[in-house]
Order: C-alpha cells, then sequence, then structure tokens
C-alpha cells in the first residue's frame, strides 16, 4: 500500500509518536500534520519531528502556522507575528514577505516543512466567522499580492507553503468546521475575485493548495473537497497549478469522515486530490486507508491516479527537506502588528491606568497570551478589570467600578455578535468616552462610538501593539516576551 500511503497526511495525539504511527511511516506515509497539542516548545518539535524522519526520512510535517490566532508552534505563548489581517493592512507586501520568511525559519528549525498557510481568501462577508482576520483583506488585488508575497517568503526558507481555502471560503456566512456552507456565485464571480489570490500564488510558485469544503451550485452540486470540476478542471487545467492538492480536515462536519465512513476520502481523492488531511482518531484512519485500498481494487480510483498523486507528494517532500535557510526574526512581527493597527483615538497613551471590560479574548486564563486585560494587567500593575464571556446581570455596577479612570472596552467581532453588541450600546450610553477595542475583523468600528483601536487580530502580537498604544513606554517597559 506504499504508492496510497504515500497520498495520506496523519494525525496522532500526545507529543510522541505512538508505534502504530512508527510502523506507518514505515510503510511510506506521506505526511504527518502537529496541532498545538503535539507540541511543547522548540527543543521538543525538533526532537519529535527527528522521530519522525528516523522512520522516514522523506515524510512532509506539516502544520497550520498562519500567524495571529492560528498559530501550532507557539500556541503556549501566542504567535510572534500577527495575522493576515494585519499585513494586509500594514500595506507592505515587502514586510509580508520578510515575516512569512521568519515564520519559514522558526518551522524549519523545528523540522516543519509543509505550512498550511497562508488563508487565501477574501474577507468579503462580514458575516463569516472563520475566516475574518485570516484573511488580508476584501480587495482581491491586495489580497493577490500579500498572498505571493506570503508564498515567496515561506519558501525562500524551504519550508512549502499551502494557499487555501481553494476556490474561496471568504463569501461563506457558515463555518464548514460545523456545517456545509453554500455560496450562489458563478464561476465568472469567482474568476473575477476570489480566484484572483490562487492565480497569485499559483504564479508565486506556490507548491500546495488546500482545497475548501464548500458547495458552489452555480459550478458543481458537491462540495469542492469532492469535485473533479473544481479540482481536475478548475484547478489544474484552466490555472495551471501542477503541485499538491491537500485536502482540508476530512472529518469536518462539511464532509463528515469518521470511523464508521471514509466516503470523503474516497471521494476527494478520485476528484484529484492528492493528499487527504485524515480524521484524527485511529479507527478513522485505518477506516480511511482501507476503503481507499478497496476504491482503488474496484477501479474506483484508478491505480495510475494514486501513482501520480504519491508522485507528487514525493517531490515536494523531496524540495522541502528541512533544512534551516535563515534565522527567524519576530522582532517583524512586533513591527506588523503595529503597522497593522487602527488607531481612532484622540488621546494616547490613556491618562491613567485603565478599568477593562475584556469581551474580546480567547476563553483563556487573564494572564494568557489572548487576553488584552492580562496583557495590560502585567505592563501596568495599576490596570484593573473583568473578563466577560457573556452579557452580566450586573452590567451597570460593573462599570461603575471604572468610575474615576479611562474604561477600555474589549469586543471582538461584535458587529455578529448580539450580545456584545448590546454590551457595547450600554456601555457607552453611560461612559461615551470609553475607549472600544475590536479585536477581531474591524467590521464592528461603527458600533464603537468616538475612540476605537482595531488590532485586526487577538494574537499576542496583536495584543502587544494594543497595549503599546493605550499605555505607551509603561506598556513598552512591562512587555511580555
Amino acid at each position: 500500500m506504499s504508492e496510497l500511503d504515500g497520498c495520506l497526511l496523519a494525525r496522532f495525539a500526545g507529543t510522541q509518536p505512538p508505534d502504530w504511527l512508527r510502523r506507518w511511516l514505515d510503510d511510506g506515509l506521506g505526511g504527518v500534520l502537529l496541532f498545538a497539542t503535539n507540541i511543547t516548545g522548540p527543543a521538543q518539535l525538533r526532537s519529535l519531528t527527528t522521530a519522525l524522519r528516523a522512520h522516514n526520512p522523506a515524510v512532509l510535517i506539516a502544520a497550520d502556522e498562519e500567524g495571529g490566532i492560528v498559530t501550532r508552534v507557539e500556541a503556549r505563548t501566542g504567535s510572534s507575528y500577527p495575522g493576515n489581517a494585519a499585513l494586509g493592512a500594514a500595506g507592505d507586501p515587502g514586510l509580508t514577505r520578510r515575516v512569512a520568511a521568519s515564520i519559514g525559519a522558526m518551522l524549519a528549525e523545528g523540522g516543519v516543512n509543509l505550512d498550511l498557510a497562508p488563508a487565501a481568501d477574501l474577507d468579503s462577508n462580514p458575516a463569516n466567522p472563520v475566516i475574518g482576520v485570516r484573511s488580508f483583506g476584501a480587495d482581491p488585488g491586495r489580497v493577490a499580492a500579500h498572498a505571493a508575497a506570503f508564498v515567496e517568503g515561506l519558501q525562500s526558507q524551504l519550508v512549502a507553503a499551502c494557499a487555501k481555502h481553494f476556490p474561496g471560503h471568504g463569501r461563506t456566512d457558515a463555518d464548514s468546521h460545523v456545517t456545509l456552507p453554500v455560496v450562489s456565485a458563478s464561476l465568472s464571480d469567482l474568476r473575477a475575485t476570489d480566484l484572483v489570490p490562487f492565480r497569485a500564488a499559483i504564479e508565486a510558485g506556490v507548491r500546495s493548495v488546500m482545497t475548501a469544503h464548500v458547495v458552489f451550485p452555480a459550478v458543481d452540486a458537491v462540495p469542492a473537497t469532492i469535485s473533479r470540476r473544481f479540482l481536475a478542471g478548475l484547478l489544474r487545467e484552466e490555472l495551471g497549478f501542477g503541485g499538491v492538492i491537500v485536502t482540508d480536515a476530512l472529518e469536518m462536519a462539511a464532509i463528515g469522515d469518521s470511523a464508521a465512513s471514509a466516503e470523503g476520502a474516497v471521494r476527494s481523492l478520485a476528484a484529484g486530490a492528492d493528499l487527504l488531511c485524515l480524521p484524527g482518531q485511529w479507527a478513522a484512519q485505518q477506516r480511511a486507508r482501507d476503503s481507499l485500498a478497496g476504491a482503488v481494487r474496484d477501479g474506483a480510483v484508478p491505480a495510475s491516479q494514486v501513482e501520480e498523486s504519491a508522485a507528487r507528494v514525493r517531490a515536494l517532500a523531496d524540495w522541502a527537506r528541512a533544512r534551516p535557510a535563515g534565522e527567524p526574526e519576530p522582532s517583524l512581527g512586533a513591527e506588523a502588528a503595529r503597522r497593522g493597527l487602527l488607531v481612532d483615538l484622540a488621546e494616547v497613551p490613556l491618562a491613567g491606568p485603565p478599568y477593562v471590560l475584556d469581551a474580546g479574548g480567547r476563553g483563556m486564563p487573564d494572564d494568557a497570551a489572548g487576553c488584552l486585560l492580562g496583557m495590560l494587567r502585567r505592563a501596568s500593575p495599576g490596570v484593573e478589570g473583568i473578563r466577560l464571556a457573556r452579557l452580566p446581570d450586573d452590567l451597570d455596577e460593573i462599570i461603575a467600578r471604572g468610575a474615576g479612570r479611562p474604561l477600555v472596552l474589549v469586543v471582538r467581532d461584535a458587529h455578529r455578535v448580539p450580545w456584545q453588541q448590546e454590551l457595547l450600546a450600554r456601555v457607552l450610553a453611560r461612559r461615551p468616552d470609553a475607549v472600544v477595542v475590536g479585536t477581531g475583523t474591524v467590521h464592528d468600528r461603527p458600533l464603537a462610538g468616538g475612540s476605537y483601536l482595531g488590532t485586526r487580530g487577538a494574537g499576542r502580537a496583536n495584543l502587544e501593539a494594543a497595549a503599546g498604544v493605550l499605555l505607551g513606554p509603561a506598556a513598552r517597559a512591562g512587555e511580555p516576551g
């Protein structure tokens, strides 16, 4: 089964490869996808990837390292780099290229040679729950320029880039992790907008492209991931892409593979995908392996097609051997995050340590990297505040605690979160002088009253930049590393 195994991207739990994964690598497994739960730090990551390659020197080791809110290597500390929204807003493709090169150097140091980034999706629908700050912006030309720059920077470090999610996830109002999005755009609509960044990434030499679990009924009745019209037709023939087509995770609800069914794996391979991102459970991966082998035996998937796909994956692995080509420069992340801010404030820094109502974090503890309140507290001991995960019954009492001092209200994409909209309205009615910090996209700016600071992301670099604006030298002196 080595040819078929070469088309599979497996996952595992824990920080050490289990015996079944070691045996699978011995059999020629094409790739391993790492998540934050597999990584505790740089030394452990390097040890892990070395152990994996001891069983298969040519294995692709992949991770989603977009920067900002999507980080695997720096998940415990928060990313040193802002995500795409801040990079796009900074408006400097050269900076994006340098940031991506630094991310690539960090990955190469750890032995990761396939980065499932950049997201080349447009931020074309403010109601989109899954793209948002992961996009370089709404303008196809701007997104194309930054996507190409990201590809060039990342691949300058011999780490393969992956433009995603083809043919575009930005128009959806649903998350394919939890349901099947349907988009009414025609093929001519896509050619004029969503496909522009993918063309640019391909022209920049991107080594892989990831599919979207999205249905475009005007083009095909099935999700792009399992559509020959999209993969073999549009991506291969029309756009001329000759690299590796990677599926998004096949266990996502939009496809629904599991230990009970591997229909998505079979149909995506038949449609023209080369590297299949399998579910995380070993039983589901076994189901996929067995189902794919049966499909090849039965002729549902031609053996010659499997051979071609396996050859593409091998060629990618041969190009992306883990050979560090440069040193990471995390200071670039701080620069990019600062340049990506939307600062619409009359007076900064604040007149004194603020009281903070933080509804814009990521469900992490107050002292963690995903919380502006925690960062402000570390930078200035006089900062006080509260985290909010819903509209509190005693909101008026909470607002009163900030009397006599600056009040900062942190929200995240309030334009599509009703309880945060009510929170904004009620706080600003009592304290029209409050500074609103938006840690998602800046689509919530119209709701924010007079003073607004948009971070374009809730990653560590984004929030550190915001803290620097609000507190000035006090934040820079106490900035977490």
